[in-house]
């Protein structure tokens, strides 16, 4: 792959990323915020301190947001059409367009579910603040672990696929990934700082509203930068929904 098609991808995926920003913008906006408003509530009614308001709670859910979300959109975007590069051809012989839902997929997967389900994402007033740093250290070693082992277990597949086949190497690779987090989630210390009386129904409307918003992230990052990829490295109205092999990467 030429410098100049890597460029060109790199270009395409930070807009992907701009623009499944904007779709994970509004996402948060009507699914997050308001229980992020009735956390923060929460915390004023069962707090005896008040503290200053540095910045606005409307410019926190309005400009703030959209421009955390969208930042984030586009460096993503970037990090992500790279690991594209770098898949294409590599990973299986698929289409553009299939390998950038894949490599979503699984990104999706490795960077935020699998930490997720450990430690899933809480609203304003549960958690010590005495403790977020222990707790930050102890979600991002969960993110690293579950990259570092998504990436085993695809070498672990491709190097089983010539004596097993496709099918029995990428269940063996899954097993083993599988198994291997599952014994992290059990080693890894517990967090539970979920303050007494915090209705479960909001805690729970907060994390999914969380993983939605992931999930329109990279699911809409994955088809939109699947088809402008697919239309850069394979043109024409014969390819466009061929789904043909790719030759591999060089």
């Amino acid at each position: 792959m030429s410098s100049a098609t890597v460029r060109n991808l790199l270009v395409r995926g930070m807009l992907a990323g701009l623009a499944a920003g904007v779709l994970a913008l509004v996402v948060a906006y009507v699914l997050g915020e308001p229980s992020v408003d009735k956390a923060i509530s929460f915390e004023e009614a069962h707090s005896h301190e008040h503290e200053m308001e540095v910045v606005s709670r409307s410019l926190q859910s309005t400009a703030g947001l959209a421009t955390g979300v969208l930042v984030y959109g586009v460096a993503f975007g970037g990090i992500a059409a790279l690991a594209f590069c770098f898949a294409l051809g590599r990973v299986g012989r698929f289409s553009p367009r299939a390998t950038a839902l894949l490599l979503s997929g699984c990104a999706l997967l490795a960077v935020y579910v699998v930490p997720f389900l450990k430690y899933p994402a809480n609203p304003p007033s549960v958690g010590n603040p005495d403790t977020i740093g222990k707790r930050t250290t102890l979600y991002f070693l969960m993110m690293l672990l579950s990259v570092l082992l998504a990436i085993a277990a695809t070498l672990l597949g491709k190097r089983l696929a010539p004596r097993l086949g496709t099918w029995w190497a990428t269940v063996v690779a899954v097993a083993a990934f599988t198994v291997v987090i599952g014994l992290a989630y059990q080693f890894l210390p517990v967090v539970n700082e979920v303050p007494k009386g915090f209705p479960a129904s909001l805690l729970w409307r907060f994390r999914l509203s969380a993983l939605a918003i992931q999930t329109a992230l990279w699911g809409g990052f994955g088809l939109l930068f699947g088809e402008l990829a697919e239309r850069l490295l394979n043109p024409g109205p014969a390819t466009a929904g061929s789904g043909r092999a790719v030759p591999a990467a060089r």
